[in-house]
């Protein structure tokens, strides 16, 4: 699973703090996207911005470059931990650190509030861990 919450916390802290206060609706459509779900994803997390975008962000809500690479440095060095040390693994700085399941913390080292979905998700995989069979009935479910 790939880590969005350090541009999606970027994106949204920028977009309310704005002096023209964009709606997620009219950000995405700024950049250029019809739908205007676009943003919403994007502050939940669940995508990023595309690379051919960021320059455009960049200007419309001025966050300065080096503020957008960081945010997007930081996920992506999330995202390699997972995979190079495992989901029930979380680099915290020089230390590995064991956790009980997949969660983000923000800069307080609050937990993110996960939604149904997520936590039905978690659970499941928590409880059937190696279990491919179930988690695949699971999914089916999930979405029928």
């Amino acid at each position: 699973m790939r880590c969005f919450q350090n541009i999606a916390k970027l994106i949204k802290s920028k977009r309310v703090g704005h002096t023209k206060n964009y709606s997620q609706s009219e950000l995405s459509h700024l950049l250029g996207y019809k739908n205007g779900q676009f943003i919403s994803n994007v502050e939940r997390a669940l995508c990023n911005i595309p690379l051919k975008m960021l320059r455009r962000v960049s200007e419309i809500l001025d966050i300065p470059a080096e503020d957008l690479k960081m945010a997007i440095l930081k996920d992506q060095e999330s995202t390699l931990n997972r995979y190079l040390y495992g989901p029930a693994k979380r680099r915290n700085d020089d230390n590995i650190v064991d956790t009980d399941d997949i969660r983000d913390e923000n800069e307080d080292g609050n937990i993110h509030q996960l939604d149904e979905h997520k936590k039905r998700k978690l659970e499941h995989d928590k409880d059937n861990e190696g279990d491919d069979e179930d988690r695949d009935d699971f999914y089916k479910k999930d979405v029928a």
